[in-house]
């Protein structure tokens, strides 16, 4: 009877701990897959109008350290990033447990990098690719963001 007891109360506690542990573990894979060399934008619509080719040419590479490095040629903008659990959001999302892949880049707002910088959704991720999405609060215009592996 007792060991049923404990057997009980321990599958219950795996079972509450499940959503954080499952999180947790996704945002590690996210972080693993994006660490994962260097990264292109192959897609970036902002709220409506296909701006892909203001960043034509970039390498982009996110480093363990929460550096995010955009390179072409010899130029070098760096900036952060972080992938979290954005499980109070009241922005973006009906879903109470979404992850967030955050950019910043320090630039003025006329810069284009400047429109990288958000907490962005992650929709779909892949060794190869990594899809982001944002509704915007001010406009409710929808933005995307798709990041692959060079």
């Amino acid at each position: 009877m007792l060991s049923f007891s404990l057997m009980s109360s321990m599958c219950s506690t795996d079972d509450d701990d499940g959503s954080t542990n499952n999180n947790s573990q996704q945002i590690a894979e996210i972080e693993s897959t994006a660490q994962s060399g260097a990264w292109r934008i192959t897609n970036f619509n902002d709220s409506g109008q296909n701006e892909t080719s203001d960043f034509n040419g970039y390498d982009f590479t996110f480093n363990a350290d929460g550096s995010l490095v955009a390179t072409i040629g010899s130029n070098t903008l760096t900036g952060t990033w972080s992938v979290t659990d954005d499980s109070n959001s009241s922005d973006d999302s009906s879903n109470d447990d979404d992850i967030d892949f955050n950019i910043f880049f320090p630039v003025s707002e006329d810069n284009d990098f400047e429109d990288l910088n958000d907490d962005w959704d992650v929709v779909t991720t892949t060794s190869t690719r990594i899809e982001l999405i944002d509704i915007s609060g001010g406009n409710g215009g929808t933005d995307m963001l798709t990041f692959e592996r060079n």
